[in-house]
């Protein structure tokens, strides 16, 4: 028989490669002449890049840029010369983990650090670069890390402006004549989930500025700076900013990366599904064993788990669930086209029993299936 190992990680308790050990030991107890192949995802959140470098196979690079704050900080990207392809996470170097929380103020914080990392994956020779952009501490609409491409932000008087959310009312014209020519050889993908307009109720300021230390009169200001920024953009790029699906994520990076960058905006568990050839290496599969911390309502909404079930169902192959923990009924599950499920809560003592030992208790539910397929 063959199976695929396809999960995401358990937060806090499995990476995806432990997830893929673990079920290979409880198949090869009951099947040991099985053919399996370890396809661990992401859907573009933490951990993304470990899984990337499983497929990428590149190095660390280490390279010092801005923070949010224009202070010099080392960050990380992924390169891999066999392909000339760059993973770059924004949160590295625009990232609210790199602040306390009395320290967020994304009026004033900038993707400029984004902007050098790019600039310094292009200088290796990086010929496609895949950019995550969750969990940003900014709201500049990707103005910083278009800075770092030497696009020039201009206020009314010709001058360029510092390029932070608060001046985004400001900016009267873009100067596009010295941009970094090499930038246009580059194709870029963009792991983007959300589809947040730029600006009103639902826009980057409004649902996220607050969490990113924005006050109610600084969100106000920001959507308002966001909403002047979409008719300089609509002027330079002939492209409605609001009308763009994903254009309000990461405080607008979504719209910035198309536009400055030509990127396309896709799912992340799809950029990494196409990194892992998935749908070609799952063909002629019998089962594709997944799973994920928490099996719930919120998997039907572009999560691992969902790209998963979309490969599968295609090629009409049987897809088992281990989970940390199962919130859906029986019939829901049967609905969402698993044929399998099991959770590592139905086997532990507790919560914590299950986070510390969630690999032994994989392998035990993983044999019992073993055991009820052969």
């Amino acid at each position: 028989m063959k199976f695929v190992i396809a999960p995401d990680k358990f937060k806090g308790s499995l990476s995806g490669l432990q997830f893929c050990k673990a079920v290979e030991e409880g198949i090869k107890t009951i099947l040991p002449n099985s053919k399996i192949l370890f396809l661990p995802l992401a859907d573009g959140g933490d951990g993304t890049i470990e899984v990337v470098n499983f497929y990428l196979k590149g190095e660390i690079i280490e390279v010092e840029v801005n923070n949010p704050f224009f202070k010099p900080v080392l960050v990380s990207y992924l390169y891999s010369k066999a392909t000339n392809t760059a993973f770059i996470e924004m949160a590295e170097a625009s990232g609210v983990k790199l602040l306390k929380p009395e320290q967020f103020d994304c009026k004033n914080a900038t993707t400029l650090g984004t902007g050098e990392m790019i600039v310094d994956a292009i200088n290796k020779g990086a010929q496609k670069i895949i950019l995550g952009i969750g969990g940003s501490a900014t709201n500049d609409c990707g103005i910083g890390m278009a800075t770092a491409l030497s696009y020039r932000f201009l206020d009314k008087n010709n001058n360029e402006v510092k390029p932070i959310g608060l001046n985004l009312s400001q900016i009267e014209s873009i100067d596009v004549s010295n941009v970094n020519d090499r930038l246009y050889q580059v194709d870029f993908s963009v792991a983007c989930d959300v589809t947040n307009p730029l600006y009103g109720s639902n826009g980057a300021a409004y649902v996220y500025g607050a969490q990113k230390g924005a006050s109610p009169f600084d969100i106000e200001m920001l959507d308002q700076g966001l909403k002047h920024f979409s008719k300089i953009l609509k002027n330079v790029f002939n492209v409605d900013a609001q009308s763009v699906k994903g254009g309000g994520a990461a405080g607008g990076m979504g719209i910035a990366s198309k536009l400055f960058l030509k990127a396309s905006l896709e799912p992340g568990v799809k950029l990494v599904k196409s990194l892992a050839d998935f749908d070609n290496k799952i063909e002629n599969a019998d089962w594709i064993i997944t799973g994920e911390g928490k099996l719930d309502s919120q998997t039907f909404s572009g999560k691992t788990l969902q790209g998963v079930m979309t490969s599968a169902k295609s090629k009409q192959i049987k897809v088992a669930a281990f989970c940390g923990a199962i919130d859906l009924d029986e019939n829901k599950i049967l609905e969402f086209g698993i044929d399998y499920a099991d959770a590592v809560l139905n086997h532990s003592e507790n919560l914590d029993d299950a986070m510390q030992n969630g690999y032994k208790y994989i392998i035990e539910m993983v044999t019992e299936f073993a055991k009820k397929i052969v």
